[in-house]
């Protein structure tokens, strides 16, 4: 059995981003009433992007040089993703009086016309509504579940690099 060819797990990075987001809105938000954290919309952000960048090469199907790029890109945001969701696992390791006061809800700030330095800062430095575990599967919370799944991307995002290298 061959491996799939590059543009082919463009697309399935994509379809994997996809199912994340239809699992975090869908079976989280809807079914089990979870509101999403700013750490979260930052984690939903980076998936999505990743997802597009996927997506967009798939759609491109671009030379060597090309794939190369969109590897590149893809591994940028996902790394990102996993950069978030590394610190709301911290924050969730922390005893409880270690761990940041919380501030408004992204809605409320949106809605008060906060600064947007403030938002996106409560969006990728997290409160102290993040480091609360709602859910967990095999010891894991979602967001070490989402960092899972991140270096799951990076790392057929270094593959696709490297893949594309040999062609």
């Amino acid at each position: 059995m061959s491996l799939p060819s590059i543009r082919i797990t463009n697309l399935l990075i994509a379809i994997f981003t996809a199912l994340m987001m239809l699992i975090a809105v869908l079976y989280f938000q809807e079914t089990l009433h979870l509101l999403p954290c700013p750490l979260c919309v930052s984690q939903r952000v980076f998936a999505i992007a990743t997802g597009v960048i996927a997506f967009i090469a798939f759609l491109h199907n671009p030379g060597t040089k090309g794939q190369k790029i969109y590897a590149v890109l893809t591994a940028l945001a996902a790394f990102g993703g996993s950069t978030i969701s590394g610190r709301q696992v911290w924050l969730q390791s922390l005893p409880e009086d270690q761990i940041p006061a919380c501030g408004p809800t992204l809605d409320w700030m949106f809605e008060a016309s906060f600064p947007l330095q403030e938002i996106l800062a409560a969006m990728f430095f997290g409160e102290g509504s993040c480091a609360e575990i709602k859910w967990q599967f095999l010891g894991l919370s979602i967001p070490g579940w989402t960092l899972v799944a991140f270096i799951f991307l990076i790392s057929v995002s270094i593959f696709q690099f490297y893949r594309a290298s040999k062609i």
